[in-house]
Order: structure tokens, then sequence, then C-alpha cells
């Protein structure tokens, strides 16, 4: 168990109750996303552990964090396997839709590099503008947790535009918190940040390639 305490101006009961919901947040419009303590409730759940938080206006917060302990030993090595070799694409159109302007260069050339012409776009409603004018495009790559129109809400409108456009999400944060909290349906095909050219490329071809 892990342990942080601030002496700062702590949560009611209220926003303790919401602090781990994505998007949830008490910052003006524009100034956060609400997805920082959301993120670390994904990891913790991903790695099978639990998280508690304490707090109390006035008083400050403290968040315990709770981690299964392993049982390896320091001579163990852990075992890699060589990933497998992706299949280019015949060249569909993805428009890529993240904020985080390194993260989104880096999605784009790894879409290039597997042979998909791509657009790019900063957020949502510059997304829909470029959906207006590239109606060939086979699918939307688009962050959960983009600012304003947030990813499932841009990919509602872009299908209601665009009938039958294929959608991908990724996040930063575990499927079971974003789907835990009602951000996106079960069944939705999701890609954890942070991502390999080759896992973008067997997920793209299970979702475009037998189109």
């Amino acid at each position: 168990m892990t342990a942080l305490t601030d002496t700062g101006n702590g949560m009611s009961e209220e926003t303790a109750a919401h602090a781990f919901e994505p998007f949830y947040t008490t910052k003006p419009e524009g100034r956060g996303t609400g997805l920082g303590l959301s993120q670390v409730y994904g990891f913790v759940k991903q790695s099978g552990g639990h998280i508690k938080l304490y707090s109390e206006a006035g008083c400050g917060t403290t968040v315990k964090i709770y981690l299964p302990r392993s049982a390896a030993t320091g001579d163990e090595q852990p075992a890699f396997s060589q990933p497998k070799a992706v299949a280019a694409s015949q060249g569909e159109s993805v428009l890529v839709v993240e904020d985080d302007p390194g993260v989104r260069t880096y999605s784009a050339e790894a879409l290039a590099t597997l042979g998909y012409d791509v657009l790019q776009a900063s957020d949502g409603h510059a997304a829909l503008r470029l959906l207006e004018n590239n109606r060939n495009i086979a699918l939307l790559f688009t962050d959960v947790g983009l600012p304003g129109l947030n990813g499932r809400l841009l990919a509602e409108e872009a299908q209601r535009r665009v009938p039958g456009l294929k959608v991908l999400y990724t996040t930063a944060y575990a499927r079971n918190a974003i789907v835990h909290h009602g951000i996106l349906d079960a069944g939705v095909d999701l890609l954890p940040k942070p991502f390999t050219i080759e896992a973008l490329g067997r997920k793209l071809q299970q979702i475009v390639g037998d189109s």
C-alpha cells in the first residue's frame, strides 16, 4: 500500500463521490478534462489493486493505493514475444482525432507506415468539418478524452453524418474504468495507450481489413 496526503482544501462528500469518474472536474471549462484520477483508477484496477479516497473539506485529502504483492524474484527475467508482422492495408483513409500533438503525430506516422491515407484533427469540431469534405473516410480513430466534444459524442455525430463509418477509440486509462462509468459501451473497439504500431495494425485489420 502507498498513501499520499495533502493539507489542501479537501473535497465535499459530493465531490469525493464523483472524483474517479471520467470527465468529472471542478475546474473551469477549458482548464481540465477530469481524466487524471480516472486514469489512476483504471491503472490500479487493471493491476488487480484497490484505491480508496479520504477527504474532508478544509482538512485535506488522503489517497491510498493497494497493489498485489509480486511473487517474482530479482533473478527472474520477463518473457517477451516477438511482435507478429502486420499486413499493410489497401490504402483506406483514417481520420485521427487527438488533442495531444505528440500522440497525434505518432498515430499519423504509424498509420502511414501501415499503408493508410491519414487525415488529422485536434478536436471533435475540426474532425466533423473534415468528414463533411471527405466522405470516403473508412475509419475514425479518436481519443476518448477530447476537450469539448468528447470521443463518444464525436463518434455518434460522425456516424449520423456518415452511416457505416467505423470507429476505433483510444485512451490512456483502462477499459473497465470507462465502461464502469458508462462512457463507452462494453462492445466497442478500444486500443489502450500507449500502443505499438503492431498493435494498431492488428486492431485496424480486425475492424477495416475484413470489411
